[in-house]
């Protein structure tokens, strides 16, 4: 029996609170409420990305380490502060959770955010990523690209010219180990099943789903009796075909038989023997 690789599942945790970014502009205190309310892996499925940078090939060292499950506010206190904070919670993968658990690094995230998405007028959780670069060391790229946008080593990053990163936050990911789901009380296979031989002589009410089955089950006895019937006509098809095969081999022996006499019969008509006339005769053309 192969072995079953864990699979986790974080807890809600930090990513970013309302204020600076990367590009000179702050995360407004709406921006987070929406990105915890519009977030939906179903509109925009969300990876976690390393530095924010993206690969085509799924073995870079820059692939996705990740998916974004859900999204949530909550207010924290910075710094003697009340601030409002974007949390989350992700699906890692297997890389992911040794980088942080195991070899400490990556410690810190940002998160990408798209203030206006897909024209709704409302902010988006795009992406989050994690890096080494915490918030207080960010101070200087965060002037640097408030000053100069164009020259931001940020700016190649971007999914959208109007995607802005946030500062980075340490993080915390704790881990769940998820449990294998559990199997379905009922199989559709053994309601099929229950239908031919019942379980309990009372069998409940149908609903339209045991209606169908029912339905169906009918289908599947009718073309099993088509079959049946179907094969005794391909039966006994073919025991007339041997009969018929049988016969005919007797026919071709009895044929070949006269035929044989036929050919050992001598004949008894008589042939006219040639006439030679008498000897030294010469024969004169008429």
């Amino acid at each position: 029996m192969s072995k079953q690789t864990k699979k986790y599942r974080s807890k809600f945790f930090r990513v970013a609170v309302e204020g600076a970014t990367t590009d000179g502009r702050k995360i407004e205190r709406s921006w987070i409420e929406q990105m915890a309310a519009t977030y939906s892996a179903n509109t925009y499925g969300s990876r976690v990305w390393v530095e924010h940078l993206r690969s085509l090939l799924p073995d870079s060292p820059f692939r996705a380490y990740g998916s974004v499950l859900a999204a949530k506010a909550e207010e924290v206190t910075v710094a003697g502060e009340t601030k409002l904070a974007l949390f989350v919670q992700i699906d890692p993968t297997d890389d992911l959770v040794n980088m942080v658990n195991v070899q400490k690094q990556k410690l810190y995230t940002s998160v990408e955010v798209q203030e206006n998405f897909a024209g709704t007028g409302k902010a988006y959780l795009m992406g989050v990523a994690v890096t080494d670069t915490p918030a207080s060391l960010g101070t200087e790229m965060l002037a640097f690209a408030a000053q100069n946008p164009d020259a931001s080593p940020l700016k190649a990053r971007k999914t959208n010219p109007d995607t802005l990163f946030s500062a980075a936050e340490l993080v915390d990911i704790e881990l769940d180990e998820v449990a294998p789901a559990a199997p379905p009380a009922r199989s559709f296979s053994d309601r099929i099943k229950g239908m031919f031989k019942p379980v309990t002589p009372a069998p409940p009410p149908a609903d339209e789903d045991d209606e169908g089955l029912q339905r169906f089950a009918s289908l599947l006895t009718d073309m099993d009796e088509q079959m049946v019937s179907q094969q005794g006509e391909l039966v006994a098809l073919t025991a007339r075909l041997a009969e018929s095969e049988r016969a005919n081999q007797g026919l071709r022996a009895e044929f070949a038989a006269l035929k044989s006499t036929v050919e050992k019969t001598p004949e008894f008509s008589t042939q006219r023997p040639p006439v030679t006339g008498p000897a030294g005769a010469e024969l004169t053309d008429c």
